[in-house]
């Protein structure tokens, strides 16, 4: 690297106060980057999706469904998958993520009671399924709601 080739980064030379539309001379004079006449090249141009009194698009397709805003997006987790924790293990949702069971655990974590069970273990998550709880029970664990 020589000093002739230092050049400034890409995109820093441009400032936050650049003044656009100040003559020949500043680089960005005349018609300051918006062309030769036209709508847009005037003071009020529309705004982003305006069609010039056409009706607009998302005016025109029609609304579909309801979001509700209070919904929570819990993660499911099989019962078969806890088989990886070792006998008497605490299962938390920090543990499943360190297994990597799940990666985002969002608003919460549900045990649900599909596959089979084959150790004791002490489940603490948000949720669990009438049939999770009984078999994490049935081989002397504990399930816990936290």
């Amino acid at each position: 690297m020589n000093l002739s080739e230092l050049r400034p980064a890409d995109g820093s030379k441009q400032s936050a106060n650049f003044r656009k539309g100040r003559g020949h001379g500043s680089g960005n004079g005349k018609t300051a980057g918006k062309g030769h006449k036209g709508q847009k090249a005037r003071s009020g141009a529309p705004r982003v999706g305006f069609e010039g009194g056409q009706t607009p698009l998302i005016r025109i397709l029609p609304k579909r469904g309801f979001t509700n805003r209070n919904t929570k997006e819990i993660i499911a987790v099989n019962i078969d998958r806890l088989n990886v924790f070792e006998d008497g293990a605490v299962v938390t949702v920090e543990s499943l993520m360190e297994v990597g069971i799940i990666k985002n655990p969002k608003d919460g974590v549900k045990i649900l009671g599909n596959g089979e069970l084959t150790k004791k273990l002490d489940v603490k998550v948000n949720a669990f399924s009438g049939t999770a709880t009984e078999k994490i029970k049935a081989l002397g664990g504990n399930a816990e709601v936290i």
